[in-house]
Order: C-alpha cells, then structure tokens, then sequence
C-alpha cells in the first residue's frame, strides 16, 4: 500500500494582501524673513488635506533641509514660541568652538534635536491635533526660501 502524499494548499499572493492606502504627496513653499523663527504652517497644511478628500488616514510633514525642522507645540501664547527659541539659543549658542566651516553648526543642532518630520492623524478630514497644537516650521539659518513635503495616506482605500 502506498502512502498518500501530504495534502498542499496553493495560497494567492493575494489572500495576505489586507490593504493598500492611496497615497498623495504635496509640497508647501516657505520663506522665511528672521534667522531664527517659528512658522504656523497647520492652515496650508490642513487645506492639503481638505483639497484630498481624505477623510481618514495619515499625514507627515518632512522637512528636507538640515538647518530646519518641524514640530508640534502650542499656538495659543506666542510666548511659548519665544521660550523654545530663547532656550535652545542659550543650550545652542550661535558662536562656540564649532568646527564646521560653513559657520552654521548651531542651526544643523537644532534642526536635529527638534527633528525633520511631524506624524499626524487624519481623523474627519482634518488634522487631529490637540486644543492648543499647531504644526510649525522652524527656522535656524534664514532668511530663506524653503519647503516642506507633505505625504498623505487614506486609510480607507
């Protein structure tokens, strides 16, 4: 008698696929008029997302430049704005004993210690933030002109 061989099931590549979200990347100009400064950049932001029609899913915003960042605080005290600034001049002064030539060493720490990209929520097609949060851009060498990617994904597609 011989033996029967070992039942193989065929499985699709496709029985494992669970979902696949859209995405839609936008880019946000910026320029900035201080050296160090923080801009409100929530409303473009939130209009990218509007324009969409995302009504729930993901949205980061990156920054590409290593003399900026982007972060999430309160906009409701434009002193609390300040109070970030004035402290990481006096962690991060402009003049130290650097050794990179381009003389902006203070502005390429910053950039890192608040960081280049915000994750967000996209919750009824808006950003889900919190009573007193804004997204910012942050200036540490300008005035310049920069620009921020903004990467979208629809959780319901």
């Amino acid at each position: 008698m011989g033996t029967r061989p070992a039942s193989r099931v065929q499985v699709s590549p496709r029985a494992f696929f669970i979902h696949r979200a859209s995405k839609m990347q936008k880019e946000i100009a910026i320029k900035t008029t201080k050296h160090d400064e923080f801009l409100d950049i929530t409303p473009r932001i939130n209009r990218i997302v509007k324009d969409s029609g995302i009504k729930e899913g993901i949205c980061i915003a990156f920054c590409p430049h290593t003399t900026a960042a982007i972060t999430i605080n309160e906009n409701a005290d434009p002193d609390v704005i300040k109070d970030i600034l004035t402290s990481l001049d006096k962690k991060i002064p402009w003049e130290d004993e650097y050794r990179h030539s381009e003389g902006n060493s203070a502005a390429h720490i910053k950039s890192s210690l608040v960081g280049c990209s915000e994750s967000m929520i996209i919750e009824e097609g808006k950003l889900l933030l919190g009573t007193w949060q804004s997204v910012f851009f942050c200036e540490f060498d300008g005035p310049r002109t920069r620009k921020v990617i903004v990467k979208l994904s629809d959780s319901e597609k």
